[in-house]
C-alpha cells in the first residue's frame, strides 16, 4: 500500500507565486486542515501545496519504531513530499523559494525528506517531530542545507515525540549546515500554540 498523489492547493497559483509552502498533515489530519493553518502564517503571496496521505495516516506505527514495520509507506511518504516540491520546481521556482510546514507526522515526515534532500531551501518549520527511525541512520542524511533555517518547536514531555529525539535532530540538522532554532514547552501538549506561530513568522516567514 502506499500513498495516491493528492495534493491540495490553496494561496496563490504557481505560475504566479515566487515562493511555495508546503504543509504537512499530520496522523489522522488532512490537507484541509493543515491548509487552514496558514491563515495565520505571513504566506499571503505564497502558492501552498497540501499532499494528503491515504487514510490520514502517513505510516503506520511509530516515528521511532523500526524503520522496516513503517515500510513502503514510510518510503512512499517521502516520495510523496519530493513529488510535491518538484511540482513547485516544475513550475519554475527555485528550492530557495521552496518553504515546509509539518505538524506532528508530518513534521518527523518533513524533517526525513528534507535530512535525506539537503539544499539551500526558503525554510521550514517542525512542530513536534524530529527524524524518523527506532535508531538513527546517519547515512540516509546528505547534502548541505547553506544555512536554511529551521524550525523546531516541541513540548517536553510529548506522548508521540521524545525530546532526546528533537535534540538529536537538532544536532543533525546543523552539522548540515541549516540555522536552527530549538523552542521546547514545558508541559504544553500535543499541539501548536500561538508563539510558535509567532516565531515561525518572525523566523521563517519574514
Amino acid at each position: 500500500m502506499s500513498h495516491i498523489l493528492n495534493i491540495k492547493i490553496g494561496g496563490k497559483s504557481l505560475n504566479e507565486a515566487e515562493n511555495v509552502l508546503i504543509m504537512i498533515h499530520g496522523r489522522g489530519g488532512s490537507a484541509q486542515d493543515i491548509l487552514s493553518l496558514s491563515q495565520h502564517l505571513n504566506v499571503e503571496d505564497y502558492a501552498l501545496l497540501a499532499p494528503q496521505a491515504t487514510n490520514g495516516t502517513w505510516y503506520p506505527f511509530s516515528f521511532i519504531a523500526p524503520t522496516d514495520q513503517n515500510e513502503p509507506w514510510l518510503s512512499s511518504a517521502i516520495e510523496t513530499v519530493g513529488k510535491t516540491a518538484q511540482m513547485a520546481l516544475d513550475a519554475g521556482i527555485k528550492a530557495e523559494n521552496i518553504y515546509f510546514f509539518g505538524f506532528s507526522q508530518g513534521a518527523c515526515l518533513t524533517l526525513e525528506f528534507l535530512a535525506r534532500n539537503a539544499q539551500k531551501f526558503g525554510g521550514a518549520v517542525a512542530i513536534i517531530g524530529g527524524v524518523i527511525g527506532e535508531k538513527i541512520n546517519r547515512e540516509n542524511y546528505k547534502g548541505d542545507f547553506a544555512q536554511t533555517p529551521i524550525f523546531l518547536g516541541t513540548s517536553n514531555p510529548d506522548l508521540h515525540v521524545p525530546v532526546e529525539r528533537v535534540y538529536a535532530t537538532t544536532n543533525i540538522l546543523k552539522e548540515m549546515n541549516a540555522d536552527v532554532t530549538e523552542k521546547i514547552y514545558a508541559n504544553f501538549g500535543h499541539s501548536i500554540n500561538q508563539e510558535q506561530i509567532e516565531l515561525a513568522n518572525s523566523i521563517i516567514f519574514k
